[in-house]
């Protein structure tokens, strides 16, 4: 454990450990309880996911593996490629306790048990079906159809180049990735954009090549305008929903956001993602005027301030909930508020490319001025603008990306707010390294520190 109690500091790593078999009994239920009721709702989405790219197949459309961040979901929607989305499988496999299968099956096959959860997940799966020669029985959701393409991208972590190309091994599918690049923080932005947004149109050029020489269709321009615009109106309004969570108390909470993420990442580009948001922002806009909030008593508001969520333990959010600490805001699975292209910008390729820049490199600016890194002005923005009483970070065994800087981050913040902070330790899937009994013991203490810490202050 790590956490951040006042000026003083307390460090536990051990991230190096082998991977336990915990002996004790998980909790029965182990996703979250929702506030919201449009939120409910994604469940049937996400089952409608894969049921659709099982469809397209039976119809001879193409589908594709598909991977998030990558920036090209409106090309696919524009070309009609039916995405299957590996890493939300994952997700939900572990949600669903049913990961460990694929993950041994993937570790059998020689991969490290700390390559990425998601990772593992995907090849033990794909590795299982070849083995079987049909789709492993009982797998959630029916399973993920033998796509026709694989579209990886270099965007966060290196396993989205790797991943598929060791699906080589257990599958004969073209496969194609491309870079998604953002500058260094300190790099002076009016003379590297030109490069940086150039380049990035050669990487979605390139991909726009080979999709149109495997499906020998031409991307139309006014379909990806077009699903440009359906995208941009989603994650505005996703956006504006976010801008209600401010209030006090949170009408809506961090385990529903990792699920209201779904139509905005998966379904981006879609009439669908646009509506869900649409009612998702008429709910919580009437939970605030009435101010209904997540718990009867809104002691702590938390924020889950890096790395990815426990997928095979959401149901932690609630425990933080029977202490009245509620997780108002988060910073993963949520990166892209709106911004604003130049007009002068025509073509939907060249479009998608500044859109990428401008994205990534939102609080540059703000970051050269204090902390020096873009997410810890990012958390602090949240910290200020969400009224938070304590940080709380997920450093994952298989995710170097997310876990990777976790520390200096909260070292940052204590610089600047001097609220508590707390680092659990686990994994996004593998429930091997999961202790129950261990992370209510540190969230019981780290509640006890943030309840001090603002009797302190508000004296």
């Amino acid at each position: 454990m790590a956490f951040l109690k006042g000026s003083g500091y307390v460090e536990e790593n051990n991230l190096s450990r082998e991977v336990l078999v915990m002996s004790e009994k998980p909790a029965e239920k182990t996703t979250s309880t929702k506030a919201t009721e449009t939120v409910k709702k994604v469940r049937a989405i996400v089952r409608g996911l894969y049921q659709n790219a099982r469809e397209a197949k039976e119809k001879g459309q193409f589908t594709a593996y598909t991977m998030t961040a990558c920036q090209y979901e409106e090309i696919l929607n524009a070309m009609d490629i039916v995405p299957v989305w590996t890493e939300n499988y994952a997700g939900l496999t572990a949600a669903k306790r049913d990961a460990e299968r694929f993950v041994l099956k993937a570790e059998a096959e020689g991969y490290s048990n700390v390559i990425c959860g998601y990772v593992r997940v995907g090849l033990g799966f794909d590795a299982l079906r070849k083995e079987m020669g049909k789709t492993p029985e009982n797998a959630p959701d029916g399973g993920m159809v033998m796509p026709d393409l694989l579209l990886g991208c270099g965007s966060a972590c290196d396993p989205r180049f790797k991943w598929y190309q060791a699906l080589g091994r257990y599958m004969n599918v073209p496969t194609y990735s491309f870079d998604v690049i953002w500058p260094p923080v300190d790099a002076d932005l009016d003379e590297v954009r030109n490069y940086y947004i150039r380049y990035q149109r050669e990487q979605f050029q390139g991909l726009v090549d080979f999709l149109e020489r495997q499906t020998k269709k031409k991307l139309s321009h006014d379909r990806l305008w077009e699903a440009i615009s359906r995208s941009n109106a989603t994650w505005r309004k996703w956006w504006e929903v976010d801008q209600l969570r401010k209030a006090i108390p949170s009408p809506m909470p961090t385990e529903d956001h990792y699920n209201a993420m779904v139509p905005g990442f998966y379904c981006c580009g879609t009439q669908l993602a646009v509506d869900f948001y649409e009612e998702l922002y008429n709910e919580v806009k009437q939970r605030v005027d009435n101010k209904i909030g997540v718990v009867p008593e809104e002691k702590y508001r938390l924020l889950f301030g890096g790395g990815l969520p426990p997928w095979h333990t959401m149901w932690i959010f609630n425990y933080f909930e029977t202490l009245g600490a509620v997780f108002v805001m988060e910073n993963a699975y949520r990166i892209y508020d709106p911004v604003e292209v130049p007009s002068h910008v025509k073509d939907p390729l060249d479009y998608l490319a500044w859109r990428t820049f401008l994205r990534w490199t939102q609080r540059y600016d703000m970051a050269k001025k204090r902390s020096g890194i873009a997410t810890v002005e990012r958390l602090l923005e949240y910290i200020e603008d969400y009224r938070i009483d304590g940080v709380v970070t997920h450093a994952t065994k298989s995710c170097r990306a997310t876990t990777v800087g976790q520390i200096d981050w909260l070292h940052r913040l204590n610089e600047y707010t001097n609220i508590p902070s707390m680092q659990l330790i686990s994994d996004i899937i593998d429930v091997r390294d999961y202790s129950e009994a261990q992370w209510k013991a540190q969230i019981d203490a780290f509640v006890e520190a943030v309840e001090a810490h603002k009797r302190r202050t508000a004296r």
